[in-house]
């Protein structure tokens, strides 16, 4: 039984927590949060016993061998190295840091500990998406790509009011690529492999934060796009387009549905994993690279170019973060 904290009370965490009442080899035991009520309020409901205001207490706790960080992206760096150096497991939301110098430090000190860091990146852990992209071959030829995840925020209607939320600012690392956005672009790594070249086009706030935007990602024979909005809403599919057809896929973070249409005026269908909440495919993955079964080298190395080449996208709007500078 592999005995899990979480940092964070959001509603991601909430998922997170019912993804693990539903894993056998999980036990949800502990809870931080800045706010020892705020934690014990989040954490009773799904039998949690331990709750923890301080992270050198919760660092310190031998019978808890792994932490889910859920908390801004700005304090993931330094949240998780403490909790690697104590010689725990971590599975980190995305994005796993502030920039990419950060999240070598992160993969480099798990290294050194001998423990699993692993972003909690749900989309490309699920079966869905290994099915999507075992059937890329039947498209032929793929030369155009359109990977498309806008989903209207209800922070945005605060922001709006004057009342900036934790999401739509810079000091915590965060914005439309960083929240939303990054499901794109690993999407785009898993799928293609790293793009030749990107350019980056972002739909900034007042506050100098990004509220969508586009990344176009050219390869050698392919040209790709990633769209993301957390200030607009759309029910697109995203599409990949072959010189013998275009496979459709619904709701890309979570595959709802996906298939082809040939050009011959014949289609098929995708065989999605029907799963109402598909971070269990993340933590099953988690715990299954603590026990030695899978190496999580692949999906590491995922996570850091993702950070790259937002590092770049980022640096071509403009858009630098507090936590850059160190």
């Amino acid at each position: 039984m592999l005995n899990i904290a979480t940092i964070g009370t959001s509603s991601i965490t909430k998922t997170f927590m019912e993804a693990a009442g539903r894993n056998d080899e999980v036990k949800a035991e502990a809870v931080y949060s800045r706010d020892l009520e705020k934690a014990r309020q989040f954490g009773e409901p799904y039998g949690v016993s331990k709750f923890y205001d301080k992270l050198e207490d919760l660092a310190a706790d031998k019978d808890i061998a792994a932490v889910y960080v859920a908390s801004p992206n700005s304090l993931h760096c330094e949240q998780v190295l403490q909790m690697l150096k104590a010689g725990k497991h971590v599975l980190c939301e995305k994005s796993l840091a502030s920039n990419a110098a950060e999240a070598q430090l992160m993969m480099q000190t798990a290294q050194e500990n001998h423990v699993v860091l692993l972003e909690a990146l749900r989309s490309i852990h699920d079966p869905s998406m290994r099915q999507i992209k075992k059937s890329l071959p039947k498209l032929g030829a793929i030369r155009k790509a359109c990977l498309e995840y806008c989903q209207y925020s209800s922070r945005y209607d605060a922001f709006k009011n004057g009342d900036v939320k934790n999401i739509f600012k810079k000091e915590f690392s965060a914005g439309a690529l960083m929240d939303i956005g990054v499901y794109g672009v690993e999407i785009l790594l898993f799928l293609f492999g790293e793009p030749e070249k990107t350019t980056a086009y972002p739909v900034f706030l007042e506050n100098g934060i990004d509220g969508a935007g586009s990344i176009m990602a050219e390869y050698e024979d392919i040209i790709s796009e990633v769209s993301y909005s957390k200030i607009t809403a759309s029910s697109s599919f995203s599409q990949i387009q072959g010189e013998n057809g275009t496979m459709y896929i619904e709701e890309i973070a979570n595959p709802r549905s996906a298939f082809i249409e040939y050009l011959d005026g014949t289609g098929e269908n995708i065989k999605i994993t029907e799963c109402e909440n598909n971070m269990c495919y993340e933590l099953d993955y988690f715990c299954r690279a603590v026990k030695g079964e899978v190496d999580p080298a692949y999906f590491q190395g995922i996570s850091q170019m993702s950070m790259e080449l937002m590092d770049r996208s980022r640096e071509q709007m403009g858009l630098v973060f507090p936590a850059d500078a160190k």
